[in-house]
């Protein structure tokens, strides 16, 4: 297994990324990886970006992985994917 990290963009009262979360911090832990949280409003850039796509998870090289509706067999497939993982 190789380390790696995967960001969770989400914004304050965003209801996918509630459900989304726990989702996404347990698969990512399972394969050895460390999920860092990002707030987009903190970020003109990434509210720009991302703003109406939330939530948004970003693999190695800031790569989208998966967006609005996180589905949890899709995901697994997604970070089986990364190389290590």
């Amino acid at each position: 297994m190789k380390y790696f990290v995967v960001k969770f963009l989400t914004r304050s009262g965003c209801h996918l990324c509630d459900e989304a979360r726990p989702l996404v911090e347990r698969e990512v832990i399972r394969r050895g990886g460390t999920l860092e949280v990002v707030d987009i409003d903190g970020d003109d850039v990434l509210t720009r970006d991302f703003g109406v796509r939330v939530p948004v998870v970003l693999g190695p090289g800031d790569v989208v992985l998966a967006e609005g509706v996180i589905e949890p067999r899709s995901l697994r497939r997604t970070l089986r994917r990364i190389k290590g993982v």
